[in-house]
């Protein structure tokens, strides 16, 4: 039995797969295909798009995963010089639906460029702090924030505040585990704070009404205010151990909008209830602290810096779309990770996934 143990240990290390990390997210991604077929109202048809589209993500995951993120390293400046490129091709001939340019065409292929910048952004910084002494000091903190500011603004214009949040989030959490200085936290805390008034006026209509909903949503319980409204109740009314698979009434009645994409968890907590929703933060919970274990055993400050970063990046879309859904934050518009129905923004989550397993296996055959 040790003999098969180790096979299969010596296996994955040659594939480069981190063995309790991919079990992790093979099991959030049938929550995924189980929660598909409910949505659907078991018709099957979105299930398996939904599947193909997770084989996709997890191919995209394996092939990275064998890339030695000493070759990342060197190839992060042109990732990220791509990504700038890109977002600036949206702007100027991007694709217009539903109000925003987010979409880039290229022959057959449709894409959104600011998934890209999840990558990038944490990776640059990364980069740029490589060959910095540390904790950082003041001028070197300042120019990351730029490399990290500038691909956010261009996400922003377009508009997207919720990739913009992650993009912008990516980069800080790299700079704050290169040991920032309290000191200097509380100083960027007191600019974002002093500039929040700023904000709300350059934010666009629809942006402001949903903070204004998020605050008071039964101001406008048939507009605004609905999709907010409808979530809580779904939730709600799946009480601890839920209604049952395939007997949501809120979400098999149409109630609850976009309940394959942004508002996935409450037709999760409907037909689950609260022990199935807390059965689904656990394996989060897993798949973050599995990460962060490997981020801090990375040899080299690279694969540290961009395994910490990425992972604390998954946490906040998970943190965020849960509390919008609950209504304890304003409504962005991100999906829940593996467990709502995507493309590239499903693509994207994996193929970090497969930078931090690169980090982890990579360093284990350089102790061997």
């Amino acid at each position: 039995m040790v003999d098969g143990i180790r096979e299969q240990s010596g296996l994955a290390q040659r594939l480069h797969m981190d063995v309790p990390l991919l079990l992790g997210l093979l099991a959030l991604a049938t929550v995924g295909l189980v929660v598909m077929y409910s949505v659907d109202g078991g018709d099957g048809r979105l299930m398996t798009r939904h599947a193909m589209r997770l084989l996709i993500a997890f191919v995209v995951m394996f092939v990275l995963a064998q890339i030695n993120p000493r070759h990342l390293f060197h190839w992060t400046p042109w990732l990220y010089l791509l990504g700038l490129i890109l977002l600036i091709a949206v702007l100027v001939f991007g694709d217009v639906g539903k109000g925003a340019q987010r979409w880039l065409r290229i022959g057959p292929l449709n894409f959104q460029p600011s998934e890209l910048s999840k990558l990038t952004v944490p990776l640059m910084v990364a980069y740029f702090f490589t060959d910095k002494s540390l904790p950082p000091r003041v001028l070197p903190v300042l120019g990351a924030v730029g490399l990290a500011l500038l691909p956010t603004f261009l996400v922003i214009q377009q508009p997207d505040l919720g990739t913009a949040l992650l993009i912008g989030c990516s980069g800080a959490f790299v700079m704050f585990l290169t040991g920032l200085r309290w000191s200097v936290i509380a100083v960027f805390a007191g600019l974002l704070a002093a500039s929040a008034p700023l904000l709300w006026f350059t934010m666009h209509d629809y942006q402001r009404s949903r903070v204004l909903t998020f605050l008071n949503p039964e101001q406008d319980p048939l507009g605004a205010g609905y999709h907010i409204i409808q979530s809580k109740i779904a939730i709600g009314s799946g009480g601890i151990y839920g209604k049952g698979w395939l007997n949501g009434t809120q979400s098999q009645l149409d109630f609850v909008p976009e309940r394959s994409t942004d508002f996935v968890f409450a037709v999760f907590g409907e037909e689950f209830g609260l022990m199935g929703g807390m059965v689904l933060i656990a394996l989060y919970l897993f798949v973050i602290f599995r990460g962060l274990y490997i981020a801090v055993s990375a040899q080299e400050l690279f694969g540290r810096l961009i395994a910490g970063g990425l992972v604390l990046t998954f946490f906040v879309y998970v943190f965020v779309n849960i509390g919008m859904v609950s209504g304890l934050l304003p409504v962005v518009g991100l999906p829940l990770p593996l467990v709502s129905y995507g493309g590239t923004a499903l693509v994207t989550v994996m193929a970090s996934f497969g930078i931090v397993m690169s980090v982890h296996t990579h360093r284990r055959l350089l102790s061997d």
